[in-house]
């Protein structure tokens, strides 16, 4: 069994409200829910959440909330692994664990159902105890710059400012979409996500979006918007 756990909880101080907020047409939480449940490869969809009106959210666009998330885990400062824990330890007490456990950030709209499955696929050929959504960054980190406290310019990495683009290594980031393991791995706390215990599963840039600031929410409505018109064009001309 495979299961989906979307960390959902009340509080967001830089977007309120932002998990229950209107997104093109539709509250920010439906997106990963309606993906994770047209993907055929998740057998259940679990939101864990500590608020009342999300979870109706929640129940209403097709998941299951069959606990509310205990205070504790929260707060401001809780990491997304403690509560991926506590949704397995619920279900294990319950005698429902999945052998495969998908922690779906909750606002990602950019999500598409085929990359979960595909992504689970890789992890269940693999020896690796996770696969999470990466993506390549656009420029080389290397040549990052400084500004100094003068407000003059140095280079963060001086042996490498010189150096031309193709001659660096690609660097890659998290794009913060989906992390796939098994669900023994997540709780032994044993494997850290982003080490030799995981494998990437790149996406492309354009569908790439962090939303944790009002800016981050226009450009992922245009992104959003872009790929569906792009979506609505392929189906009106089929042949083209």
């Amino acid at each position: 069994m495979t299961v989906a756990i979307i960390p959902a909880r009340g509080g967001s101080k830089r977007i309120p409200g932002k998990n229950r907020r209107d997104f093109c047409g539709a509250p920010m939480l439906s997106y990963p829910i309606k993906a994770a449940l047209a993907s055929g490869c998740i057998d259940r969809v679990i939101v864990s959440t500590d608020d009342d009106a999300i979870a109706e959210v929640a129940r209403h666009f097709g998941a299951e909330v069959p606990f509310m998330r205990p205070k504790d885990l929260s707060d401001d400062y809780t990491g997304t692994t403690a509560v991926i824990r506590h949704a397995l330890k619920w279900l294990k007490s319950h005698g429902e664990l999945p052998e495969y456990a998908c922690c779906l950030y909750a606002t990602t709209p950019l999500l598409q159902p085929q990359d979960l499955c595909q992504a689970l696929l890789l992890l269940k050929k693999s020896t690796r105890h996770f696969v999470f959504s990466a993506a390549r960054y656009s420029f080389p980190i290397q040549r990052a710059l400084l500004q100094t406290e003068d407000g003059s310019v140095a280079p963060y990495d001086p042996a490498s400012i010189g150096k031309r683009s193709q001659d660096l290594p690609e660097t890659f980031h998290d794009a913060g979409q989906f992390y796939w393991g098994r669900s023994n791995s997540w709780l032994s706390g044993e494997h850290r996500m982003f080490s030799e215990s995981a494998s990437m599963y790149l996406l492309p840039d354009h569908r790439v979006q962090d939303i944790d600031t009002p800016a981050d929410w226009r450009r992922a409505e245009l992104l959003y918007q872009l790929l569906h018109n792009d979506s609505d064009h392929e189906d009106l001309h089929p042949h083209r």
